[in-house]
């Protein structure tokens, strides 16, 4: 079973004032809660909404629409692959910026006070009650979704695959990204292994095993929360940005993805307790 547990200290505020208002969306989206698959994805960085008492974190609109505040395109992405499917989605509700729910909590980057040379005002000076109200809000109740979902597929007697659906830019720094996607993964390569080899039997798409991150950095939380830490089978997407900034990427990778994956999550076999 997922465990997931909050931090005691993020039990409440001390002043009682709620972070969400009441105009504010929820924290997490579920979508098709009842699908048929054995097959559950997960998406950390769907959203780029900030709750409306941060004021954008100081950042203007531009800003908040580029990549330092989510993952372009993997909401819309990653809606189409559960649709698909037939499997349920999770999908977390606020900007990464606000607080990233693919990193542990005492890691440096679970909010950061610059992001790809942008200063976050809003980020300055937080204090650790600060944080825990963040947690609180928008990054427990997207985890404790997750686990119910995946928990809901093994109360049926399966388990489930878990498929995260990200985003990543097309140059960090001045070096250039040529992967059209990655394939994200460390010892379970049960989804990922099967899947490099037919997006590379392709032939017109230069496919990163691992690249541009790898599946065992220790920034990563999503995956050994979920997943890994279970045994269930588990793979982590990463489509380059410029590929699916329109509606029209989106679908053309949600048909490249779900061809090379129908194979793969369609046999029987994976859906056992793995490494």
């Amino acid at each position: 079973m997922t465990s997931v547990r909050r931090d005691p200290f993020s039990d409440a505020r001390q002043d009682g004032d709620p972070l969400l208002g009441p105009d504010d969306p929820p924290a997490y989206e579920v979508l098709n809660p009842r699908g048929e698959a054995s097959v559950v994805f997960l998406c950390d960085h769907a959203s780029n909404r900030v709750p409306a008492a941060f004021d954008g974190l100081g950042l203007g609109p531009e800003q908040l629409s580029g990549h330092i505040a989510w993952d372009i395109g993997a909401g819309g992405l990653t809606r189409r692959l559960a649709a698909r499917f037939d499997a349920p989605a999770v999908l977390a509700g606020y900007s990464r910026l606000v607080i990233d729910c693919n990193r542990l909590l005492e890691d440096s980057e679970a909010i950061l006070a610059m992001s790809d040379g942008t200063p976050i005002p809003g980020n300055a000076g937080l204090s650790a009650q600060d944080a825990a109200d963040r947690a609180e809000a928008c990054y427990w109740p997207y985890h404790e979704a997750a686990a119910a979902v995946i928990e809901g597929i093994e109360a049926r007697g399966r388990v489930p695959a878990v498929v995260m659906v990200h985003s990543f830019t097309p140059v960090m720094g001045h070096a250039p990204r040529p992967w059209h996607v990655g394939i994200l993964w460390e010892r379970d390569g049960r989804i990922a292994l099967p899947l490099l080899k037919r997006l590379r039997e392709r032939g017109d798409l230069c496919v990163g095993d691992n690249e541009p991150y790898t599946a065992s950095s220790p920034h990563g939380y999503t995956m050994p929360l979920h997943a890994a830490r279970a045994g269930r089978p588990n793979v982590q997407l990463e489509v380059r940005q410029d590929l699916v900034a329109d509606d029209a990427g989106i679908a053309r990778w949600n048909e490249i993805l779900a061809d090379a994956l129908t194979p793969v999550l369609g046999n029987p076999e994976l859906y056992k307790r793995g490494p």
